[in-house]
């Protein structure tokens, strides 16, 4: 396959303008305003020739939050479509414990700076740049290249991803998707070498909400029945529980993977993993269903002994974890009928495969480009809107092309979020080759 020349200095010089644009364009959720971020997106488009459709559900509170989505129509040679899949909102920034505004997309010390440089419209700028260069270079496609910029991902996915899927099924019809869930980092688990993770799992979402009941009263006649003290005791006995732990066969392959690739002294086993987790925090959520006391509610007054107390938890299961199996611990755990749990959202997770052409691909695009490399099949202990096309059969790979440094990979969500002009370089010539070798015509 012959490689089309590209400038990737004026390409990367194009994305850090690109992205300090959309870092500037606050889709903080809640609320969202994705309408921005869509609005913005079209007009690059536009300015490409490339049309562009947006589709919502009404307006929320006058909000409007709506996806967009764009076509490059191919001829099928090859397949179906290609999604490259990217949110548009961001969660929240505490502006007083950054040292940068965080929307103001500034560029300084060789970084990108702003609330979802990482998490994830990095990564949108770098889809929209690989998009515009199979438009620019009239590359020939042997199948449909999509770009698809969702809302509302950090709450869900309800107003974005859930309800395409609900409402316009037939937009999310495609052979492959790639998405976020998998990164490169330079460091793992203390070991200095690059390794590259596409996700092929992640961890299944089960939010809980926990509602204690009892006698009210006055705060000067405390009892045990009360809401307040019932539900301190059911919260007590979840933090003192932990389901056994176990090796599901994806983060087996995980771990295998690592320890093929040098970073692992050991072959997995369960002895072996709890012993790695209590080194290695990020692990501990790989061995078992986690549970997170998220909040706490209760009282109406300061001498006025409740009748309702609630406590809301995420809960983040292992792939194969039935959540009715859960619920059913969880209540015997409890062991209280007088507090009572409610599910506020859950979502099914599957798995993509890695022999496919698209897994190859990614695996030899990243090997092209860092030659030192390793490329390992990983597991996200968060969730992604991937999960709503592996249920539905649809590879989707989490696969944001950069090496992050320990100080830009625990930014997101956190403060002083940043992207470096390097792993924005990174990305593009990573991504672009990925794709175009899945969209050569046959």
């Amino acid at each position: 396959m012959s490689r089309p020349a590209v400038d990737w200095d004026a390409l990367t010089s194009e994305a850090v303008e690109l992205l300090s644009t959309y870092l500037r364009i606050d889709t903080t959720n809640p609320p969202g305003h994705e309408g921005r971020a869509c609005d913005w997106l079209a007009e690059v488009l536009a300015a490409e020739g490339i049309p562009s459709r947006r589709v919502e559900p009404e307006p929320v509170e006058g909000v409007s939050r709506p996806s967009l989505i764009a076509r490059l129509p191919g001829d099928g040679s090859r397949g179906g479509p290609l999604v490259l899949l990217h949110h548009t909102d961001v969660v929240p920034a505490e502006r007083d414990h950054w040292s940068v505004e965080p929307f103001q997309g500034a560029v300084s010390d060789g970084h990108v700076w702003g609330r979802g440089a990482v998490d994830m419209k990095g990564m949108g700028v770098m889809e929209l740049l690989v998009l515009l260069l199979h438009r620019r270079l009239s590359l020939p496609l042997g199948r449909d290249l999509v770009l698809m910029a969702v809302a509302d991902e950090e709450a869900g996915g309800g107003w974005g991803i859930e309800f395409l899927d609900r409402a316009h099924p037939e937009l999310l019809d495609c052979d492959y998707v790639i998405n976020e869930g998998g990164m490169g980092a330079r460091e793992t688990f203390g070991v200095r070498r690059p390794i590259f993770t596409i996700g092929v799992s992640e961890k299944g979402p089960l939010w809980l909400t926990l509602r204690a009941t009892g006698q009210s009263g006055h705060g000067s006649v405390p009892h045990r029945e009360a809401a307040v003290e019932r539900l301190v005791r059911a919260l007590a006995r979840i933090e003192g529980w932990q389901r056994p732990a176990r090796l599901v066969p994806e983060v087996t392959a995980y771990l295998s993977a690592l320890h093929g690739a040098g970073v692992l002294d050991e072959p997995p086993t369960v002895a072996a993993l709890a012993e790695l987790a209590a080194r290695e925090p990020r692990l501990r959520s790989l061995e078992r269903a986690s549970i997170a006391i998220t909040g706490v509610t209760a009282g109406v007054k300061h001498n006025v002994i409740p009748s309702l107390a609630e406590a809301t938890l995420d809960v983040r299961l292992l792939p194969g974890d039935d959540p009715q199996d859960f619920l059913a611990d969880l209540a015997r755990v409890i062991d209280d009928p007088a507090v009572g749990v409610e599910t506020v959202f859950s979502s099914s997770t599957r798995s993509s495969p890695v022999d496919t052409e698209l897994y190859r691909a990614l695996e030899a695009a990243a090997l092209a480009v860092v030659e030192e490399a390793s490329v390992v099949p990983g597991v996200s202990t968060g969730f992604t809107d991937s999960r709503v096309f592996r249920r539905r059969g649809i590879p989707a790979y989490g696969f944001v092309p950069v090496l992050l440094s320990e100080g830009e990979g625990g930014r997101a969500h956190g403060n002083d979020e940043r992207l470096s002009v390097e792993n924005l370089r990174l990305g593009l010539e990573i991504l672009f080759r990925g794709v175009r070798s899945v969209l050569e015509p046959a």
